[in-house]
């Protein structure tokens, strides 16, 4: 075997090896009105060692990349993101001990990633950060990752939040609820669910300014908004290749200030400071139990608890940036306030049954 191909093995063995020691990710139930009959639980991605969902994605980027030769040793790893991927990946090349730099917005802070021994090129305005990762890592003879066009052939290597999730419930969920930022997650649930041929469906929250919902609802492949999601981690301008709306049976548009409103309620019940991704969430899960209720009909919701990090109290916790950002949050608190605390009803917009 080649030297090459001995790095690649050892590489493999690392990444699968880091997975099999990590226990599950625990299931939280989050506190509804007794005699509801209805159990919602949160996958807690924020116990993966960088704390948030795409760990498990970028994982499965490098071992993939790696297994196809794009990644060798020495190999600078590029990516173009200013958030929780960059992080992960930081975190997989300091374990492969591969350079890594991350193309991020001038406005990102990438302390995270240079935490971890990778290093930031910001670069002004938003959405040159794609293009400048694509040069950038053929002018220094790189890989760029480019996780929303790798996320729609990823081999998840027995890793998915999917497979982990329904071996851990003791049936499967009328609903399982996902945002949408790759698609990734939502795919392999989807995916899941049909290989298994599980009772379950599957319901996409996606914030304003996102193309998820109007392209599913419409079937338009190349539907675009051409404005960014104000909900970190999810929610896109176009429909990226990962996202499958084949395998999804429901799309709901939560709005911007719901998120918010429900992120603070998920702090206020459970105790991390999640971020706004895991408030529309939450908004969504319960839309789903709301409906379940209005038919009679019993059994779990499961859903995702994205991160949580103190870094969120600047942020969607915080009265200040929540009014800068035009984010009315109140009115959602309270509305969650009479379903929970009151055991009120909501009207939530039709939806196929």
């Amino acid at each position: 075997m080649s030297d090459g191909g001995a790095w690649a093995v050892e590489a493999i063995a690392k990444l699968d090896g880091e997975r099999e020691r990590i226990l599950p990710t625990p299931l939280r139930r989050f506190p509804l009105p007794a005699g509801w009959e209805v159990r919602l639980w949160l996958k807690d991605e924020s116990a993966q060692p960088t704390g948030n969902l795409k760990h498990r994605l970028a994982r499965a980027l490098f071992a993939q990349a790696i297994t196809a030769g794009l990644i060798v040793e020495g190999t600078t790893v590029v990516e173009a993101s200013g958030g929780a991927m960059a992080v992960a990946q930081a975190y997989f090349a300091r374990l492969l001990g591969l350079p890594y730099i991350a193309v991020m917005p001038k406005k990102s802070s990438g302390e995270g990633v240079e935490r971890l021994g990778g290093r930031c090129l910001h670069v002004d305005p938003p959405l040159a950060i794609y293009a400048e990762a694509a040069e950038l890592a053929e002018r220094v003879g790189g890989h760029y990752l480019d996780h929303y066009t790798s996320a729609a052939t990823v081999d998840w290597r027995g890793g998915s939040l999917a497979e982990e999730l329904f071996g851990q419930l003791e049936e499967c969920p009328r609903w399982v609820v996902v945002g949408a930022g790759t698609g990734a997650t939502s795919a392999a649930v989807g995916r899941h669910l049909r290989a298994h041929d599980l009772p379950g469906r599957l319901a996409v929250v996606d914030p304003e300014n996102s193309a998820y919902f109007p392209g599913w609802a419409s079937g338009a492949a190349d539907y675009g908004t051409g404005m960014p999601s104000r909900i970190e981690g999810i929610g896109r301008p176009r429909l990226e290749p990962g996202f499958v709306p084949d395998l999804v049976d429901l799309v709901v548009p939560v709005p911007d200030a719901a998120s918010v409103a429900a992120a603070r309620r998920v702090r206020r019940d459970i105790g991390p400071p999640v971020g706004a991704a895991t408030g529309t969430n939450l908004w969504g899960a319960l839309e789903m139990i709301t409906r379940m209720r209005a038919r009679g009909v019993r059994g779990d919701v499961a859903t995702v608890l994205g991160d949580a990090d103190p870094r969120h109290l600047r942020t969607c916790h915080d009265d200040t940036w929540a009014q800068s950002r035009g984010l009315d949050w109140r009115s959602y608190a309270e509305k969650l306030e009479h379903l929970l605390d009151h055991g009120g009803s909501w009207q939530p917009d039709p939806a196929p049954e």
